[in-house]
């Protein structure tokens, strides 16, 4: 509804498991930071009132315009210069800024997040906005990241509300939501070009060109990029694999917005979406005897598009609405051919066609009311269709089809100067669960300017995906004999269920300028769905420990997270943050009461630090260390790592263009694995230069 163009800088770090070891790093970094804030002449230069205006605004947390300190749940933005001084070129690794994420990039060009735990190979239990628009897929559940037609230079900022938030964005909004907020075409008027070339591979380009008038503007964005995410020749740790991995990935895309002033208290927003990838990637496995198995990596086509409408009304200074209607596709298609007759004659010729198409239609309507000085509220409802569509996924041409419908409502109600008052609920029907409903209460309780105590409880649920409830995933011989069933549907899911309690403490320290959000939490998990072997009887054929989801028990994620921000200087700004989890589960699966308490990271620190140098020059350093963890199905055990960024970048004018140029190297010091063994992320070096006029 309202853009926020004061949502200003945010900064988060991370730590680890090796606690002497981070902490002696990290000591090192804040002396230096110390030595550099005293020796810059520009301490007086900062005003009180300068470091309190730009405490940021922020929309994520109940559909109301609020200070991050009177928020009913805890939020960390991520602005447009933390986006720029981390130097980052994927959008997953910007949360590697928030605490208690998890970031890790899989294999087939996807990518695994997870928020206190429990993160696999889909990132299931969080809600992915772009513009309002939800990007998680129906079919696993995940976000394809790399085929979203969205350049990281278009991005304003990303709020990311850290806790379940199922009263305002309903199911999916489990563990955390990731909103992300794209420029207006009159942020970007005229034109521009960026160039990114490195290690690895390394190639991108992108272009965009904004114009028109004060009523109707646009902005229209065109990018190519190609690289490789690991080194190639590794040392596996699996008998069947000859030490060449691949994943090599050229992606294209376009996309356009188009911003309309109708009248004085009427605007239209107009969005679309392109893209195309051609990836290869995988591995070449071998039988114990020498010979190919089955020979990767394999060459996928990924096709995505969007198309999205917002008509926005001021009808008074106490009402304005909204309606949105979005319209998503996502098309993925990776074919392979194996001929197993050396392993066992009667496995012939094994085909794989792994053909996916699926689609979202989705109307909005969000009204928020000013009903006295002290009450106002925002409600509104939604209504989506989702289809999925993979013989592969689902042994079946059929393409499943299901509708959910919503209603929200949130309150907010300044009881007292001191004391602030949350209330909300989403009711929600779904294809699969059928009712649910979501509530939330929350209260903040003002201490003292600038220093504020909130508590919170709340209800959330994660609805099944299709592939949860209906996957049943087969392989075909080329004769188009079945040769194997590998996953079947399941006995029919309930929603997995949260129940969270929170405690949090926000604070700005004026006379060091520091800013910091302390959070203790309490998450119960009911209905954990899990993956796993199963009997299987269809037709009245037997089969004999098949895979299938189904609800297993109960996890608990209990712990604590800080996060700080001080800028002592105008030149100088720091970001950091901590996250140490504890996790346990009682479940039917002995497995998964191994993995669940292993899948956060018990210590996870980071920091962000941004250093002016003059002259348009200046430097940036990115720290994050991380303890041991096991990612879910199909992770393994990544070990604990510490990851050190550093950039140098210079903005000028020069003949009417003004430019940037900008060094990075990522992981500076040892390789490290990510969601897997063998997915070994190395050090790396790339330079970007862009022009804009």
């Amino acid at each position: 509804m309202r853009s926020e163009a004061g949502a200003k800088h945010r900064h988060e770090v991370t730590v680890g498991r090796n606690q002497s070891t981070t902490f002696r790093v990290s000591g090192r970094i804040l002396l230096l930071l110390g030595a550099l804030a005293c020796v810059h002449p520009a301490w007086a230069a900062v005003t009180e009132a300068d470091f309190l205006d730009e405490l940021p605004v922020v929309l994520s947390a109940s559909r109301l315009s609020q200070p991050v300190h009177e928020a009913p749940a805890a939020v960390t933005v991520i602005d447009r210069d933390m986006i720029r001084a981390s130097g980052f070129r994927d959008i997953p690794e910007l949360l590697r800024l928030v605490p208690g994420f998890s970031v890790a990039y899989t294999r087939d060009n996807t990518w695994a997040l997870g928020y206190h735990g429990m993160g696999d190979a889909y990132s299931r239990r969080l809600q992915v906005l772009v513009d309002g628009r939800s990007i998680y897929s129906p079919h696993f559940g995940a976000v394809y990241w790399t085929d979203l037609p969205l350049s990281i230079d278009d991005i304003e900022r990303i709020e990311v509300v850290r806790g379940p938030n199922a009263a305002v964005h309903g199911a999916n909004a489990f563990a955390a939501v990731i909103n992300i907020i794209t420029k207006t075409a009159a942020q970007v008027q005229g034109s521009s070009v960026s160039l990114q070339a490195g290690e690895q591979s390394m190639r991108a380009l992108t272009v965009r060109q904004g114009g028109g008038d004060a009523a109707l503007r646009y902005r229209l964005t065109a990018s190519a990029r190609e690289h490789d995410r690991f080194e190639r020749t590794v040392d596996f740790k699996t008998a069947h694999d000859n030490g060449q991995y691949f994943e090599a990935g050229k992606t294209y895309f376009v996309n356009g917005r188009l911003d309309w002033q109708l009248t004085p208290d009427s605007d239209l927003m107009a969005q679309f979406g392109l893209s195309q990838g051609d990836w290869r990637a995988g591995r070449a496995v071998v039988s114990t005897l020498n010979q190919d198995a089955l020979i990767e990596p394999r060459e996928q086509d990924s096709r995505a598009l969007y198309l999205q409408l917002a008509y926005s009304k001021v009808e008074s200074a106490q009402r304005e609405w909204q309606l949105q209607a979005y319209f998503a596709r996502n098309r993925f298609d990776a074919d392979s051919r194996a001929d197993l007759t050396h392993i066992n004659p009667a496995f012939g010729v094994s085909l794989l066609d792994q053909y996916l198409l699926q689609t979202r239609s989705n109307v909005e309507l969000q009204v928020n009311e000013q009903w006295s000085p002290d009450l106002r509220g925002v409600w509104g409802g939604e209504v989506r269709q989702e289809t999925v569509s993979s013989p592969h996924y689902y042994n079946t041409g059929k393409t499943w089809r299901g509708e959910l419908a919503r209603a929200f409502g949130n309150l907010e109600w300044h009881a007292h100067d001191r004391v602030l008052l949350h209330a909300g609920a989403m009711l929600e029907y779904h294809y699969f669960t059928d009712f649910d409903v979501s509530p939330r209460l929350a209260a903040s309780f003002t201490l003292a300017p600038g220093h504020v105590i909130r508590a919170g409880v709340s209800r959330a649920t994660r609805s099944p995906t299709f592939f949860e409830e209906h996957g049943n995933q087969a392989y075909y011989q080329e004769s188009g004999a079945l040769l194997d069933i590998f996953t079947v549907p399941s006995d029919g899911l309930e929603p997995e269920r949260v129940l969270s309690r929170e405690l949090a403490y926000l604070g700005v320290w004026r006379p060091a300028r520091l800013e910091f959000d302390l959070r203790l939490f309490d998450d119960r998990v009911d209905n954990f769905i899990g993956y796993l072997r199963d009997d299987y009887v269809a037709d009245g054929t037997f089969r004999f420990r098949e895979f299938k989801y189904s609800n297993i028990g109960k996890a608990t994620s209990r712990g604590g997270e800080l996060q700080l921000r001080w800028r002592p200087t105008e030149a100088l700004d720091v970001g950091a943050h901590y996250a140490r989890v504890f996790l346990d589960t009682n479940t039917t699966e002995p497995g998964f009461n191994q993995d669940i308490p292993r899948s956060a990271p018990r210590n996870n620190v980071g920091l962000l630090a941004r250093y002016r140098l003059g002259h348009g020059w200046e430097t940036s350093l990115f720290v994050q260390n991380s303890s041991e963890q096991k990612w879910l199905t199909p992770g393994d055990i990544t070990e604990a790592f510490t990851r050190v960024d550093l950039r140098l970048a210079r903005r000028w004018k020069w003949q009417g263009y003004e430019l940037d140029a900008a060094l990075v190297g990522q992981n500076l010091g040892s390789d490290y694995q990510e969601f897997r063994d063998t997915n070994v992320f190395s050090r790396r070096v790339y330079g970007s230069f862009s022009a804009a006029w």
